[in-house]
């Protein structure tokens, strides 16, 4: 297997499938707008049920495909996936209603679940002490993803808000006709495992996190990790101009150096320092790094101390591989895309209580502390170093 190739198709499609929700971001309300005769009150409440519809789908479909995956292999449910994103793509291209529009965004939800069964073909291909270095290469595709997503979308949609989605189009087709000569199959017949519902639902293959002791734990950590991550695009683009009066211009700048930061760090900097300290000890340092961005983006009196937490914030990029890494360890081969399934579907549901909590923090104390929410979720952070301390000592799981 050339696995070098093979790793490069992964990336593609992650960063496709990032693309598939930052791209819609200066466009689709604009779209959704034109629907609604320039009704923007109306316009706002319908594009949250496509926000909230498009979490609800990644969600539900996760454990679904990467059940597949454990049944029928990586290499099918991935293709089709790519594909049925090329194809929908150009659904939403020429969909001449809310109703059509909305049923894109549903499939859309649907083929960009494919995130799961991507991580549970680089647990295929790559050895233990591995892994995490190749979880970080692929995590560059989520900040190139939400780097590129809008600022594309932003360029493509000026000269029309629908070139964005046929752009797409043609890239995720390129994408799949590119996968099909260069994927080969990662899981062998002999290590398959047999379709059930039971796994196949979200509720189902959350038990897969507590049906392993080792797991529960990092679990949590996962959890409480992606919880304090919403707190950046749930408050940001508000806190900031609030506080520092930024524009759109300098939003959309600050965000692209949050994600080239982020992207440097997991590409570049994961495989080396979880070498040299281990996984433990790398997520340690992540979380206290990610726990101290949180304080200044909290307490920064300017704009350009805000910045000056972004590349301290992103070395918090090591925690997300290093804790795929442990956890990829617990289980079986079989059972890599019923894990990663259900971590999916665990990220969901962080997205649909996330903002909740932190847009609420930011409204009822606007007044005296606005940057209340990035402490809380500093505050959080610290939690999951605490948890991470107890819950990876090496009596309880071997890391390297």
């Amino acid at each position: 297997m050339n696995t070098r190739r093979a790793l490069a198709f992964i990336f593609c499609t992650v960063t496709l499938d990032c693309l598939a929700l930052g791209i819609m971001l200066p466009v689709l309300p604009t779209i959704v707008l034109g629907f609604m005769g320039g009704d923007t009150a109306g316009a706002a409440e319908v594009f949250g049920v496509f926000a909230t519809t498009w979490g609800l789908m990644q969600f539900l479909c996760s454990p679904l495909l990467g059940a597949l995956s454990d049944r029928y292999g990586r290499r099918p449910v991935i293709l089709i996936s790519c594909l049925g994103m090329g194809l929908d793509y150009i659904f939403m291209a020429i969909a001449p209603s809310l109703t059509l529009l909305l049923v894109g965004r549903i499939i859309s939800g649907i083929t960009a679940a494919t995130i799961a069964t991507a991580f549970a073909y680089i647990a295929d291909v790559t050895k233990p002490d591995e892994r995490a270095k190749s979880f970080g290469i692929v995590g560059m595709g989520f900040g190139l993803g939400f780097v590129l997503g809008p600022a594309l979308g932003g360029l493509l949609g000026g000269f029309d808000p629908r070139l964005p989605f046929w752009v797409s189009a043609v890239a995720s087709l390129i994408n799949a006709a590119f996968g099909w000569f260069v994927l080969p199959e990662s899981l062998p017949p002999e290590r398959r495992m047999a379709f059930a519902w039971k796994r196949a639902n979200p509720v189902g293959s959350l038990k897969l996190l507590l049906s392993h002791r080792q797991l529960i734990g990092l679990a949590g950590i996962d959890f409480i990790v992606n919880v304090a991550h919403q707190v950046l695009p749930s408050v940001f683009v508000l806190y900031a101009a609030y506080r520092y009066g930024w524009n759109e211009t300098t939003v959309g700048l600050t965000l692209a150096f949050v994600g080239v930061s982020t992207g440097v760090v997991s590409g570049f900097v994961v495989g080396p320092v979880v070498k040299r300290l281990g996984t433990r000890r790398s997520m340690m340092v992540g979380l206290a790094c990610g726990s101290l961005g949180m304080a200044i983006y909290g307490v920064a009196p300017t704009g350009e101390l805000f910045w000056v937490g972004v590349p301290i914030m992103a070395m918090w990029g090591i925690v997300g591989p290093s804790l795929a890494d442990m956890m990829s360890r617990h289980v079986s081969e079989s059972e890599q895309g019923q894990l990663q399934g259900a971590n999916s579907s665990a990220h969901s549901i962080t997205g649909l209580i996330g903002p909740a909590i932190f847009t609420t923090t930011f409204a009822w104390l606007i007044g005296w502390l606005p940057g209340a929410p990035f402490l809380l979720a500093g505050l959080l952070l610290l939690l999951a170093a605490a948890v991470t301390w107890f819950a990876t000592r090496p009596s309880e799981v071997q890391a390297p």
